[in-house]
């Protein structure tokens, strides 16, 4: 089959008449390298491809495997939930469906999302495509990965504190978060409702739209949702002129930025100020306090979403003479190390001795932290800064759990706050590479998008078609 299909985009794909070529184009790259990256969980052999005609007819895509799909196993890349299929479809996956894009599989994840790396999955970790010794990013990483490889034209991810962005800052495509609400989380096992979305992953922004199209909307099974029609119509800008960017200086002047990260993130702010924009610095100062209040609530809100999993309810059982014996052994057999951790970080926050010496005064950091970033913005069109603050490290480097809550420090903002954020790929180091976040106003995910469109053109990552690049090795 021809590598073309590497080097056209969704709605390039969707106009040719044969699909069939491309369902097995997109197939056999599966089936020839998923071995070496590990990206999917789950390989669906015969995918339904008479779903109907729609934006998206006949577009392969993939699924992380915390996102039900009726008949597939969804198993939130733990041990707990190995043997668990999914009875009904999320609302994601029905418009996906409906749209006639192709399910091809599930990907591989940290499990049940909590992770920066896909290290911590049951299913061992995914390969980065630019080095497969290096991680993917995560925790959608083999959402990330898949893209990256061109093993799919797109895949959705899950992003509770970056997990969408930063798998896709490390390798090299483009991840976006929309804004809390607009897309449906309905059929996406929770790990923190109030931080969790659903987004896409692709090769470009324009793909990222198309998909976003098809995904976004109000729905009633999800009570979190909100009806907030978007136009995707809207003219694009033709460039940058007059835009004005906040960078805030806390971000880049963290000490954990990697020199090498600061200068690619450095040269496209260049390009942006030589391209008409205004690229001004700013100070945010409860910025210093979202990795702490991010690991305040997110796990509080896991200890309660994963008390479910006890070997009764839901999970796989460890038989024992007792009730708590069976809940105990069976939550030890099935939770990995970082699942536990959190899990007990959580409980611990949550207890009434200590509720409100942590976790009530996390809720009212993170109000702190969305009212300066949103004020921020009422002055500026958008925030901007590097999305991780280093490459995509080798695996097994980190062994350090704080190490790795620190890589979402660029990302968690974006989360606490509600607000839209997008990673573009905007260069490489030593042939690693670079991410760029652009935070916007809650539900101004257009013209954010739109914005991100000119941004591209100014990135050296982007080939002849609009397209980030992908390493040679996989054409």
């Amino acid at each position: 089959m021809p590598n073309k299909f590497l080097r056209m985009k969704i709605k390039e794909l969707v106009n040719l008449k044969d699909k069939e070529s491309i369902f097995r184009f997109f197939n056999d790259r599966i089936n020839t390298y998923n071995d070496e990256l590990n990206a999917f969980t789950e390989i669906i052999p015969d995918p339904d491809r008479t779903s109907g005609e729609g934006p998206l007819n006949g577009i392969p895509y993939a699924l992380k495997d915390n996102i039900l799909a009726r008949g597939t196993k969804t198993t939130c890349g733990s041990k707990i939930l190995s043997n668990y299929k999914s009875v009904y479809d999320a609302t994601v996956t029905k418009r996906l469906r409906d749209s006639g894009a192709i399910l091809m599989g599930k990907t591989n994840m940290d499990e049940f999302a909590m992770g920066s790396s896909t290290e911590f999955s049951a299913f061992g970790p995914s390969k980065n495509p630019w080095d497969a010794n290096r991680v993917p990013g995560g925790s959608s990483g083999g959402s990330a990965a898949a893209v990256a490889a061109g093993l799919v034209p797109f895949a959705l991810g899950s992003d509770t504190g970056g997990s969408i962005r930063q798998p896709a800052a490390f390798c090299g495509v483009v991840g976006y978060k929309p804004s809390y609400g607009l897309v449906s989380r309905y059929g996406l096992v929770a790990f923190a409702s109030s931080l969790d979305q659903i987004g896409p992953i692709t090769r470009c922004v324009d793909d990222a739209v198309e998909v976003a199209k098809v995904i976004i909307g109000f729905d009633p099974d999800d009570s979190t949702t909100i009806e907030h029609p978007l136009n995707f119509e809207n003219e694009e800008p033709k460039d940058l002129t007059g835009l004005k960017f906040a960078l805030p200086g806390e971000m880049i002047e963290y000490p954990g930025l990697q020199e090498s990260v600061k200068e690619v993130f450095i040269k496209m702010v260049e390009s942006i100020e030589k391209a008409g924009g205004i690229v001004e610095k700013v100070s945010i100062p409860s910025l210093k306090y979202v990795v702490a209040t991010y690991y305040l609530i997110a796990p509080g809100e896991a200890s309660s979403n994963l008390s479910r999993y006890d070997g009764i309810r839901y999970g796989q059982r460890k038989d024992a003479d007792r009730y708590e014996e069976v809940v105990n052994q069976s939550r030890d057999f099935g939770f990995g190390d970082e699942v536990k951790r959190r899990i007990l970080l959580g409980t611990f926050t949550l207890s009434a001795a200590y509720y409100d010496a942590y976790y009530r005064k996390a809720l009212r950091v993170r109000k702190l932290i969305s009212k300066e970033i949103n004020e921020i913005l009422s002055k500026y069109d958008f925030v901007i800064n590097p999305t991780s603050p280093i490459v995509a490290p080798k695996i097994g480097e980190i062994s350090d759990p704080l190490t790795y809550y620190l890589m979402d420090i660029y990302t968690i903002p974006a989360n606490l706050a509600g607000l839209p954020a997008i990673s573009l790929p905007a260069g490489a180091y030593e042939g690693l590479p670079v991410g760029f976040q652009m935070m916007a106003r809650r539900f101004e995910d257009v013209r954010m998008l739109n914005t991100a469109r000119i941004l591209e053109k100014l990135s050296p990552s982007y080939d002849e078609n609009g397209l980030a690049r992908i390493a040679e090795r996989w054409y």
